[in-house]
């Protein structure tokens, strides 16, 4: 086994087993799996949503996956954001998201992943709803399969200029189960440094869930709390997803 893979899963056991299934969507930890050669993969509508109490903000969107060779992933994300608080709701379209996952390591036998999956958004938004700088995420995400336990996770590094902005980490790691045929459930666990000067870092806690519905459709949807360091009430967030498998 490559050494830099081995590295990779024994942080992710490591960070898992003291607290202590594939999937992406809808948990906010990845994975390494990209879409199926010459195959899409739709969620239109996406609905996320993140905050505490009235005070919250997310979005609504289309994400298109393409798989357009082996091992790779292109990704679209077309969202509307909004948010909500004491001066009330505003929204507007969102910044346009690109990405590529690239799985360069794939051993089937033993049931081990892992992928690059760059991505960027470019400042597209109206009504001040996203970035005025072009934004990135650089992570790698590294998956154990077992039976029908998937064990995966990563992270990497947020590029995120603008006036008031900092760069920040962020990562996680998720384990999921395939409870029957039709139904997948999982838990994660996710952290991110503070993105803003004078910012605080957070943790996020996860349940989700995939059900398939009829062919080729499926239900996604996960939620939890978050935690900001230095807060004494968790916040939320949110995910629901109509997918469909092209």
């Amino acid at each position: 086994m490559n050494s830099a893979v081995r590295c990779l899963l024994l942080v992710m056991a490591g960070i898992a087993l003291p607290g202590a299934a594939s999937a992406g969507p809808p948990f906010l930890t990845d994975d390494p799996e990209p879409t199926d050669t010459g195959h899409w993969e739709i969620y239109a509508p996406l609905v996320e949503s993140g905050g505490k109490g009235a005070d919250h903000e997310g979005a609504v969107a289309v994400e298109l996956n393409y798989g357009p060779a082996p091992n790779l992933q292109l990704t679209v994300g077309l969202p509307v954001d909004y948010v909500h608080d004491s001066s009330g709701f505003h929204s507007g379209r969102g910044d346009l998201e690109l990405s590529a996952k690239y799985r360069f390591y794939h051993d089937e036998a033993a049931g081990l992943s892992a992928a690059f999956f760059p991505g960027i958004t470019l400042p597209t938004a109206s009504h001040g709803m996203g970035n005025s700088k072009v934004t990135a995420l650089l992570p790698v995400w590294a998956q154990l399969d077992k039976g029908p336990w998937s064990l995966f996770g990563g992270g990497g590094y947020a590029i995120n200029p603008g006036r008031g902005n900092r760069d920040y980490w962020t990562g996680g790691v998720a384990a999921t189960r395939e409870v029957t045929k039709g139904l997948l459930l999982g838990i994660e666990a996710d952290r991110q440094g503070p993105d803003t000067a004078g910012g605080r870092a957070s943790t996020s806690l996860g349940l989700g869930a995939i059900v398939q519905l009829w062919a080729p459709f499926r239900l996604l949807g996960s939620g939890g709390p978050t935690f900001v360091d230095g807060e004494g009430s968790a916040g939320f967030h949110a995910f629901m997803a109509l997918g469909l498998d092209i």
